[in-house]
């Protein structure tokens, strides 16, 4: 019986065997696609080279995909758990052929791995084609050699597979598993009718032969292409001759530590064995979000790890759990899989750090949840309702996490249902929201043209590691939209291609490069540099005189002062990432970078601000480094080679087979293609201008480099001379001087307030002396100068400790915004009340306001109109 672990392997191996190159896992989080939350599908990393935008340095690979889906018709949060199939997180084995093999060699591939490598019983398995897919149909009868009865024809909803409206598509064929009579729905169970378990989906192959155009017309490929998946967790459960996921070794471990913490049992309750599933699959789902980067927070993808965790809890709660407890499975799950997916085992003291800082934020929020809900559900007894709004569902779900169904269960113990229509009208809108935090826009490709006409063996010859300045021959003049030029003249903008190039093209965080393009016939300035594909680099150039044409020979010259301060600040970013990982911890990871020519960026994970202290050695790390000289080392080796040795990956980066490695003798050693100096000492010197939060659990660093950090201390010298100028001290007392002009000013404050305090105690018992009499109800209606609304309270605080009955207004201009401040005794409520009056009153100052039946406020954007406001009130008491 085979684990899990040797599954995978196996699967591995048997395609490395039959010519597949073995591609890591890409991360969770998918690289430059904004159609996508998630990476959702083994193909997903390789989107591109289907589409024909990228090319690899193989033409069939294999991989195990880290895959999360947490939405759609058979992805539903809600049935995790309740169902032996619904993951959020789960691994897709696939084998890949990018216009090498096709539906032949696909078929004959997953067939021997099934029968031979796994051993499953052929009798035990059918097949699912295309209904107008006669050459799979034939192929399966031939080359596998299932029986035609074994066949099924299915229609364009099962069994036709497209990447979106437009674009590559095509049949597919699926192969299932007869779980057994004991699976079957009922006498009409069959495949093709109904959705049960018994004909079990184990692998789906699609051909990519047709590229459907915009009025839906299917045009052949020029090269047909394959794209399988086999999730590993369904086929454990296979070959283990288990009908559910959860009973694999996947699961088995994590569910039996969460049921020995709890003291419950697995197996013997629907709603214990519910909760178990749930915290297992939600606990490992959340590892591997974290280790990929992704952390807790109220938008996009940090929005749905929240919903994770908080849900586990929360079904931890139902089994009796107190206390933080989650942290402990993910913490299995890194263990389990560790070997697997290394990142796990990087991340795993990071990844407990933030698992149990949301469960005890949660654990706050939850009381009040339910206090919130008991309170609700009391509401609508008294008032003898039945349903509990969807509003108030919504908000329990989006505030306090609690799912529907727990809400469903609460309310069902009353006697209450829920208005599950609202509930889900809101989430719509909730999941619109979040799409919107994370969907960029999805602009037309500008270099489309440039991407076909190019060619898969058309790549520039990059020379600017070493040299600045070369010679090449045009090859592609574009317009700014990315259209073909016959030349382009002085004073016009576009896209230049060149055989060869010293200009690097923006990409790894690095910004492009910047100079001057020379010909026979004229001149342009490059105002920046591209990288739109993995082996162009594009030019973005402004003629300057004459003209510049395809064919023609040119020099290209890269602005070198630029490039060195762009290297002093690349440099420095990789000390600067070492640093980090040193001061605070190896859980440090890149989240994003920016290396321009007069500052650097850098984006990490960390959840809490980094302290002065911290600040101060990760600082005085980097400028160690960049005065010990150390020499800049750069070599090219096997990407496998790379990481045995410890060298990081970047952020954002894609790695081909041979990685370019940059090494600072025993301080960094990182995956970079971007430009460096050649030792530490060409940075000149190092400092950290800036240190932030950008999103939930990732800080910024802004630091300068050279010239901009020895200005930057220069200037900072220039402020401490002026300000000892000022306060006629020396450096050293300036801070002492500060303190005591400090403390000096709340002196001051402290006996203004109380001159304010005897002045607004004589100005009450003025005012309570003057009421005027109006329609036989006492009023005072004053101008105060210069208070806020807390002297206005005093004031009236002491006005109304003199006046029995009758009406109070006060006006004051408080930095040019006018504020009133309104009483109207208890024994006048009948006739009127000071939220009534005051917003008759406030509309003269163009404002609004409200209170207590007593006591009401108001502010406004006209002080102009504070007289007229006074007035008014007489006015209408006046009219009573």
């Amino acid at each position: 019986m085979s684990t899990s672990s040797e599954i995978r392997e196996r699967f591995l191996k048997f395609f490395e065997n039959n010519g597949h190159t073995r591609v890591p896992s890409s991360s969770l989080v998918p690289e430059n696609d904004p159609t996508l939350l998630f990476t959702n599908a083994g193909m997903v990393q390789f989107k591109k080279v289907f589409l024909g935008q990228e090319k690899r340095e193989y033409t069939r690979a294999a991989t195990s995909q880290k895959c999360l889906r947490v939405g759609g018709k058979h992805n539903d949060l809600e049935n995790v758990g309740r169902t032996a199939r619904h993951h959020t997180f789960f691994e897709m084995l696939g084998n890949f052929s990018f216009g090498d093999y096709f539906k032949k060699e696909a078929i004959d591939l997953a067939w021997r791995f099934l029968t031979c490598e796994l051993a499953l019983s052929p009798d035990k398995m059918f097949i699912t084609v295309y209904k107008d897919d006669d050459e799979a149909m034939e192929l399966w009868e031939k080359t596998a050699g299932v029986p035609g009865e074994r066949i099924f024809r299915l229609g364009e909803k099962d069994n036709f597979w497209s990447m979106g409206d437009t674009g590559p598509c095509g049949p597919c064929s699926e192969i299932l598993y007869d779980q057994g009579q004991d699976m079957s729905c009922g006498p009409d169970c069959a495949i093709g009718v109904c959705d049960c378990d018994r004909y079990l989906e184990i692998w789906n192959l699609v051909f990519m032969q047709f590229d459907r155009d915009g009025q839906g017309n299917l045009n052949p490929l020029p090269r047909p292409s394959i794209d399988t998946g086999m999730g590993l967790e369904r086929i454990s459960a296979v070959c283990r001759g288990v009908y559910s996921n959860y009973d694999t070794d996947l699961f088995k471990g994590l569910i039996g530590l969460m049921a020995k913490t709890a003291k419950v049992s697995y197996g013997h309750s629907e709603d214990i064995d519910v909760a178990l599933r749930v915290i297992a699959d939600h606990s490992r789902a959340s590892a591997f979000m974290i280790s990929d980067g992704i952390l807790p927070s109220n938008e996009g993808r940090g929005y749905i790890l929240r919903r994770l965790i908080r849900r586990a809890y929360r079904f931890g709660r139902s089994l009796g759990m107190k206390g933080s407890f989650l942290h402990e499975v993910s913490l299995e799950a890194a263990d389990t899989m560790g070997k697997a997916y290394p990142e796990l085992e990087e991340s795993r003291d990071f990844m407990v750090r933030v698992i149990k800082q949301e469960e005890e934020r949660f654990a706050d929020t939850l009381e009040k949840g339910l206090v919130l809900l008991e309170e609700e559900i009391a509401n609508l007894k008294t008032a003898q309702k039945r349903v509990i709004p969807g509003e108030v569902a919504f908000k329990l779900y989006d505030t306090y996490g609690f799912p529907l169904d727990i809400v469903n269960d609460i309310a069902g113990k009353t006697g209450l249902e829920v208005d599950e229509q609202g509930y889900n009208a809101l989430m719509d809108d909730q999941k619109k929201r979040a799409k919107a935090a994370w969907k960029g826009a999805d602009s037309d490709n500008i270099f489309a043209y440039l991407s076909r006409s190019a060619g898969d063996d058309f790549q520039v010859d990059f020379v600017g590691y070493h040299d600045l300045r070369s010679r090449g021959i045009v090859k592609f003049l574009l317009d700014m939209q990315g259209e073909p030029l016959n030349n382009l003249s002085q004073g016009n903008k576009g896209w230049l291609v060149s055989s060869a190039t010293p200009f690097y093209g923006e990409s790894g965080g690095q910004t492009g490069d910047r100079g001057r393009i020379v010909s026979q016939t004229g001149m342009a300035r490059v105002e920046d540099t591209l990288k739109p594909l993995p082996n162009i680099i594009v030019h973005m150039v402004e003629v300057s005189s004459g003209k510049l044409e395809p064919g023609q020979e040119v020099d290209l010259i890269v602005d070198d002062g630029r490039r060195v301060s762009i290297a002093r600040n690349h440099t420095a970013t990789h000390l600067l990432h070492s640093a980090l990982r040193r001061v605070l911890g190896e859980h440090v990871r890149q989240a994003g970078s920016l290396v321009e020519e007069n500052r650097l960026r850098f984006d990490f994970t960390h959840i809490k601000a980094v302290g002065k202290d911290e600040l101060s050695r990760i600082e005085d790390d980097v400028n160690s480094a960049i005065l010990a000289d150390i020499s800049v080392e750069t070599m090219e080796m096997e990407h496998e080679q790379a990481l045995e040795k410890g060298a990081l990956a970047l952020f954002g980066e894609k790695y081909t087979h041979k990685v370019r490695v940059v090494s600072l003798a025993d301080v960094s050693m990182e995956l970079c293609g971007g430009t460096h100096l050649k030792s530490t000492g060409q940075a000149g010197s190092f400092c950290i201008v800036s240190e932030g939060a950008v999103a939930a659990g990732v800080r910024r660093i802004e630091a300068l480099t050279g010239w901009e950090a020895l200005r930057y201390w220069q200037d900072k010298r220039s402020r401490v001379e002026s300000l000892q100028e000022v306060l006629k001290v020396g450096p050293d007392q300036i801070l002492d001087k500060v303190s005591a002009l400090q403390e000096q000013l709340r002196e001051i404050s402290r006996e203004n307030r109380t001159l304010k305090e005897k002045l607004s105690s004589g100005t009450g018992s003025e005012l309570a002396s003057a009421v005027q009499n109006v329609s036989g109800i006492n009023l005072i209606a004053r101008k105060v100068d210069d208070a806020d609304m807390n002297g206005l309270r005093k004031l009236m605080d002491q006005i109304r400790s003199r006046m029995d009955s009758g009406v109070v207004l006060l006006a004051s201009k408080n930095k040019s915004k006018p504020m009133l401040l309104l009483f109207v005794s208890k024994d006048l409520h009948e006739k009127f009340t000071a939220p009534q009056l005051i917003k008759e009153v406030a509309a003269e100052i163009k404002g609004s306001g409200g209170g207590r039946p007593d006591l009401a406020q108001a502010g406004g954007s006209d002080a102009d109109g504070l007289d007229r406001a006074l007035t008014r009130l007489e006015e209408i008491l006046a009219g009573r």
